[in-house]
């Protein structure tokens, strides 16, 4: 990402208010195109980097500007540099948080084949599969958009438990510059517990954000709620659900000892009746039979949120994954944003890139409904999992 004041034309790689030289706001540079000029091959692992071999790259675009790249695959210097596309709904994209969020949200989306690239981005255009690509978003003035943020608590935006209110910023400020009208765009949440949700929206700063843009800030306790059957169980679920044309689930990712990772999958249970929410739990809670096995008929918390995918339309998730709360509740920087129509495989990837699997002797391990889902069958862009993999409860 560069930044480049319109008058005297001296450009940053990071950005800053306004040119010291001019004192007039910097615009975005947009870069089509990438080649390779430099290569290093790097064999020594450090904590944020334990996987070796690994090649950092300097890139070049059309208009000289330079920046260096993290990659796994080796390039000869003057290849172009061009990340590929998926337009697999399976599939998960991963982007490097460097400074500007908006950026990485235009870019996971670009990664899964979404809408058209914006003036603002930077980096260079993603090459679309040759056969079959359409855009996975189609956003005007008549779209209703739902966006569901995780909001769980009444804490400040450092504490990394809710999803960061500039995220959420960033993500408006995109879908208006792809055409969509504040109009028509809704931010959801509900209180699961006694603390009244718009404490939690104070707090976490999130309500600012949507009365500063002028989006509706919607409780969804208070709206109507329609029945769907999956596998024999009833969910009660917001009929908001079903009026909009694009619903964005716009969790914060989390390190848990019980589920292993909340985020994605965990978070759209918030679209449920609180009461239905509860009455699943206590109704089909695990139980013991006079014979000591498992009721046949209990529904777990996973189980839960894997039978709700399937009675909820498509939706996108775009992850908030740059500061991380751990396990322990401590928070580490992560940088990243991650994006996927299978929210089951986006935890999984994110699972894979803090190595959770590791800490299965000690507890916080893969929850068994995640370790069903192979990584290597995931189609990951963007980044690789081992380009931006670490141990994050060892940081």
């Amino acid at each position: 990402m560069f930044y480049q004041c319109p008058k005297c034309k001296n450009i940053w790689q990071y950005p800053i208010e306004k040119c010291p030289n001019c004192f007039l706001g910097l615009e975005k540079l947009l870069t089509k195109t990438a080649k390779v000029i430099g290569v290093s091959k790097i064999n020594i692992p450090t904590l944020l980097h334990p996987k070796v071999p690994y090649f950092v790259l300097v890139l070049e675009d059309e208009k000289g500007n330079k920046w260096a790249y993290k990659s796994l695959k080796e390039y000869k210097i003057g290849e172009e540099f061009i990340p590929e596309v998926s337009q697999n709904k399976n599939a998960v994209a991963v982007w490097r948080i460097k400074y500007d969020i908006l950026e990485a949200i235009e870019k996971v989306i670009e990664l899964l084949g979404g809408a058209m690239r914006t003036p603002s981005s930077s980096s260079p255009s993603p090459r679309p599969p040759s056969e079959g690509w359409t855009r996975c978003l189609k956003i005007d003035s008549q779209t209703k958009i739902l966006i569901l943020p995780t909001l769980v608590s009444p804490k400040h935006p450092y504490l990394a438990i809710n999803t960061n209110p500039k995220f959420l910023e960033s993500l408006i400020n995109y879908l208006l510059n792809v055409g969509a009208d504040k109009k028509n765009i809704k931010v959801a949440a509900q209180s699961f517990d006694e603390v009244p949700i718009e404490a939690s929206a104070q707090k976490s700063q999130l309500l600012d954000v949507c009365l500063q843009n002028q989006i509706t800030p919607l409780d969804l306790a208070k709206g109507n709620f329609v029945k769907k059957t999956q596998d024999g169980f009833t969910f009660e679920i917001s009929e908001e659900v079903f009026n909009s044309n694009l619903i964005i689930n716009l969790p914060i990712l989390k390190l848990d000892l019980k589920l292993g990772v909340r985020g994605a999958t965990e978070n759209i249970l918030k679209f449920l009746k609180k009461e239905s929410y509860f009455s699943l739990q206590y109704l089909y809670s695990p139980s013991k039979s006079e014979g000591g096995k498992e009721d046949s008929s209990s529904l777990t918390e996973e189980e839960m949120m894997e039978k709700l995918q399937g009675v909820l339309p498509n939706y996108l998730t775009i992850a908030d994954g740059q500061t991380i709360q751990k396990a322990a509740g401590f928070t580490a920087f992560l940088g990243l944003t991650l994006a996927s129509l299978n929210p089951l495989n986006l935890d999984r990837v994110f699972a894979e890139i803090c190595m959770v699997a590791l800490h299965q002797g000690s507890g916080g391990g893969l929850p068994e409904y995640l370790k069903k889902i192979k990584i290597e069958d995931i189609p990951i862009v963007g980044r690789k999992v081992e380009e931006v993999q670490y141990n994050l409860n060892y940081v």
